[in-house]
């Protein structure tokens, strides 16, 4: 397979699971379909189309709307599946985790395909991986998850795109690479949420004396 077939493949999934993520999350607000739906394609779609306009790149769901497509059709499904079982909170974690792998590592070889610095490459993936993420906390009126203290979450994405970077660079093939470089994301999300994994971060502000 093509590096080019992989990163559409992936990135079609990355779609569909983060619409599921979305459509999870909206859950606990009790959204209608529409309300749903909206939620669900700005977390599908959000972080590559912020990615696309930043590298002056054609829009990649605006270019084929198959991806569009994939995320309403997950975001329908995902909603009565949601309406007709008891599904915890929790679970849209899991796939989330997943969604952040595919995006991040995606966003990133986009990037690096358009020429961009090594830097501004793995950044881009981290923009791909989160701010479809952040798009749903803001719609769901929460305050987005990356700026609050917890297990890492853009910092696994950050970590997987420079070790995509790293394994091009001394050789690897990109799509072996690009399949290493998922994993790890993947596997750092999970340890992290598994053992509480965190960054430093301030403490509670000492009682004025």
């Amino acid at each position: 397979m093509s590096v080019d077939a992989l990163l559409y493949w992936v990135g079609m999934a990355a779609v569909a699971v983060n619409a599921l993520t979305g459509v999870l999350d909206s859950r606990r607000k009790e959204m209608d379909l529409i309300g749903a739906l909206l939620v669900g394609v700005a977390t599908a779609l959000g972080g590559g189309t912020i990615r696309d306009l930043l590298l002056d790149r054609n829009v990649f769901w605006v270019v084929d709307q198959t991806y569009l497509v994939a995320a309403l059709v997950t975001g329908l499904l995902s909603f009565f599946i949601a309406r007709a079982f008891d599904i915890a909170p929790r679970l849209f974690l899991i796939p989330d985790a997943i969604g952040l792998a595919l995006f991040a590592i995606v966003g990133t070889q986009v990037a690096l395909q358009w020429h961009t610095p090594w830097l501004v490459a793995s950044l881009m993936g981290v923009i791909t991986g989160v701010l479809g993420g952040v798009l749903r906390d803001i719609l769901c009126n929460d305050v987005p998850s990356i700026f609050l203290k917890g297990e890492l979450y853009a910092s696994a994405a950050w970590f997987g795109a420079l070790a995509l970077i790293g394994l091009q660079a001394i050789g690897m093939s990109p799509v072996a690479a690009t399949w290493v470089a998922m994993a790890l994301v993947l596997a750092l999300r999970l340890l992290a949420m598994r053992f509480h994994i965190t960054l430093p971060a301030f403490g509670q502000a000492r009682a004025a004396r």
